[in-house]
């Protein structure tokens, strides 16, 4: 154990040299270090926690990656078909990091009912589809089941049952227009509602309703092997765009990807926010939490001008005596970090658990509780970053021990 730890451990331990602390200074940078840790810790798990399940139900409608036709259709329609017969279905050989492809077709059509009608898109899903992202927002009722033969059973959501005044169970005619002649009399269909789901995305859940593929593939007279789109699932959302590029390469000419993030580019741009509103909290945390430490070392070293005297008659050096100062504010930061972490993350693991905060109006977050999501790389890497930036803010404010003389600090009272 070197000098300087040794002096700063009997410094912490004041009482034992009869040297007088100013405990209620102390007790506040430790309580603003805590709070800010509390506070930044709170704001990356609610920050990155909504940002994950903003992401998850958009995905869960469109998969991460969308492979269409190379044309001008920009509608959420199919109009012209696609081979389910490709290199890459129902799985990439040559890509990593791929977790799902399906295969899909959509379809507007309207709702009649006796008391009123409502439009909505007609997601047409197969065997191959994903249905544990919609496990989660079953409401009521049980999935549909499209592995055996064509029947009428459907998924839908929950505000356009209401809508409707429909419930599980009901029965409905649809109506679809036919692609090739308008003029023509519209497809009818029968559907029965087996199951409503409520993601809580209201723009995407007040749409789509999702039926057997192969009512859409015989009302657009295709074949079996013809889909109107695949979507892609992927392990790892940061790598988004460069799976993307992958998969690009690794499909016809005559078709293209696209990326959830392009698609609905509005969305994403106002989660990209949640990352600079984050850091500014985190700033702004470190900046008070700093500021407090440096209150409280002042005030150290005004309470130990004599020992500071001393030590330099002794000829210790000034770096060495800084150290003995900047060791007891880390053991500060220290307490402080810990107090920070038990209570800021065990609210966090309350949120995670029992849900109990929820948002005044969850329609304009597209979720009634606030979610959660934090790792530990980036708990033990915000706690060293804590460390570490305070104890250099308190570099400065240390300066003012080498322009203590030994003399006058051996006379100070």
């Amino acid at each position: 154990m070197n000098l300087e730890f040794f002096i700063a451990k009997r410094l912490v331990k004041g009482k034992e040299h009869k040297i007088s602390i100013s405990a209620p200074i102390i007790k506040i940078a430790i309580a603003a270090i805590a709070l800010g840790l509390i506070m930044m810790l709170i704001a990356i798990a609610t920050g990155v926690g909504l940002k994950h399940k903003i992401r998850e139900k958009v995905a869960a409608f469109n998969g991460h990656i969308q492979i269409l036709n190379y044309d001008t259709n920009t509608s959420d329609v199919s109009v012209k078909p696609i081979s389910l017969e490709q290199d890459f279905y129902p799985k990439f050989k040559d890509i990593d990091g791929i977790a799902h492809v399906q295969a899909v077709a959509s379809k507007g059509g309207i709702i009649r009912t006796e008391n009123t009608f409502e439009a909505f898109i007609a997601k047409g899903v197969g065997k191959d589809y994903n249905w544990p992202v919609f496990e989660e927002y079953l409401v009521d009722g049980v999935l549909p089941n499209y592995k055996d033969e064509l029947n009428e059973e459907i998924l839908m959501s929950r505000i356009m049952a209401n809508r409707l005044q429909l419930k599980t169970g009901d029965s409905f005619f649809a109506f679809f227009l036919k692609n090739e002649e308008l003029s023509k009399k519209p497809n009818q269909r029968k559907f029965v509602i087996t199951g409503l789901y409520d993601s809580g995305f209201e723009e995407l859940d007040g749409r789509y309703v999702l039926v057997d593929i192969r009512h859409i593939q015989r009302m657009n007279k295709w074949e079996a092997n013809q889909i109107g789109n695949f979507e892609v699932f992927i392990d790892d959302f940061s790598d988004l765009e460069s799976k993307s590029n992958e998969i690009r390469g690794e499909t016809i000419a005559t078709l293209e990807t696209q990326t959830i993030k392009k698609k609905y580019y509005k969305i994403f741009e106002w989660i990209g926010l949640f990352d600079f509103n984050i850091a500014l909290i985190i700033g702004i945390m470190i900046i008070v939490g700093g500021f407090n430490m440096i209150t409280a070392l002042l005030v150290l070293i005004l309470e130990r001008t004599q020992m500071i005297g001393i030590l330099k008659a002794l000829g210790t050096s000034n770096w060495s005596i800084r150290k003995v100062f900047l060791y007891n504010a880390a053991y500060l930061i220290g307490i402080g970090l810990l107090w920070g972490n038990v209570i800021g993350l065990g609210i966090i693991w309350l949120q995670s658990k029992f849900r109990f905060l929820k948002f005044p109006n969850p329609k304009e977050y597209y979720i009634e509780y606030i979610p959660v999501h934090i790792n530990l790389s980036t708990i033990m890497l915000l706690n060293v970053g804590v460390l570490l930036l305070c104890l250099l803010m308190l570099l400065i404010p240390s300066y003012i021990i080498t322009k203590i003389s030994p003399v006058k600090a051996i006379k100070f009272e």
